[in-house]
């Protein structure tokens, strides 16, 4: 059946569509939409197994076939829903969202995607309960991820093409994150970058560590404030800006931490001697928020930028450091 007697729309994501030109005339289609819309192989793959998902002049079509200056070629993703999450009606902030992604601010104290013994109350439920009330079949794929107890901006792809061009973007270094947080003291240098490996700890694997064998890990960082150096009921504290150019698990606790500084709140890598209690009850979890996320958008081909606001907690805090409250 001809792909414009049926209702595509119910099965496929909108198609992503390129034209050939003369300087693609002859080439295999694989070569087009690799050179044109870098789909990888592997997503072309599954592509290609669906009944309309390649077509070339709305006509079925394999990736070795060879294409005419003015052909257009059309790539359709099959719409997939996450069954394996349970939809809850939980409160979130939305960003920003079109067809292709999701860009939301995530609270502290809310898990990005269920585990073992968290298959409840996370933003995965919250998103699946988002997109069914609005009658939309899609996957969750959270392209990256914030700690439990860590609040900002998440980026999730409604397909997997666009899952596979931003991850693309992580892995080459060209996806801005960039970061606040409150610590125990202050850096010395105020300002620099924080070059060293991380790795599970061999005593307590739950814990990450700074450890010469580790994977290579690159925080960058900058003294925004300092907050007293000698406040009563305890020592100096700091804002610090940071810009993340690799993404460990608990990158951002532990360099932190390997200078000395580590963060507010923080029940994993915290003070060894414990902390100022009165400055751990006002942010009440790890003083750490992704505040502004930058990368290009894979279908319009634009870079966008996003921000999110500090937190009520947070603000509490600030005020609290300057003596306010």
């Amino acid at each position: 059946m001809p792909a414009s007697t049926i209702n595509l729309d119910d099965r496929y994501y909108p198609p992503l569509e390129v034209k050939v030109d003369a300087q693609d005339a002859g080439k295999e289609v694989r070569t087009v939409l690799e050179r044109r819309l870098g789909v990888s192989r592997k997503l072309l793959s599954q592509v290609k197994l669906t009944e309309h998902g390649l077509t070339v002049n709305e006509l079925r079509a394999y990736t070795s076939a060879k294409v005419a200056e003015g052909d257009v070629i059309r790539l359709r993703m099959e719409r997939e829903e996450s069954d394996d999450i349970l939809p809850e009606n939980i409160p979130f902030q939305i960003v920003f969202e079109d067809v292709s992604l999701l860009i939301v601010n995530k609270p502290a104290g809310m898990i990005v995607h269920p585990t073992h013994g968290h298959y409840t109350g996370t933003l995965a439920n919250a998103v699946v309960y988002h997109w069914k009330s609005l009658g939309e079949r899609v996957r969750f794929r959270p392209i990256h991820r914030l700690d439990e107890e860590t609040s900002g901006l998440v980026a999730i792809a409604k397909t997997g093409y666009v899952h596979q061009q931003i991850s693309e973007q992580l892995q080459a270094g060209e996806v801005d994150k960039r970061y606040r947080a409150y610590v125990y003291g202050s850096p010395d240098p105020s300002s620099g970058v924080v070059n060293e490996p991380i790795d599970r700890d061999s005593d307590r694997p739950h814990l990450r560590v700074v450890r010469p064998d580790g994977y290579p890990s690159i925080t960058h960082y900058e003294t925004a404030e300092t907050f007293g150096a000698e406040q009563e009921g305890g020592g100096a504290a700091a804002c610090i800006k940071l810009k993340l150019e690799t993404g460990r698990t608990h990158q951002i606790r532990v360099h932190m931490r390997h200078l000395g500084c580590p963060l507010i709140g923080d029940k994993l890598y915290g003070p060894d001697e414990g902390g100022i209690e009165r400055w751990e009850q006002a942010v009440g979890r790890q003083a750490l928020h992704a505040e502004t996320l930058s990368f290009v958008h894979p279908l319009t081909k634009q870079r966008m930028v996003w921000h999110a606001p500090l937190p009520p907690e947070l603000i509490q805090l600030e005020a609290v450091l300057r003596g306010k409250s």
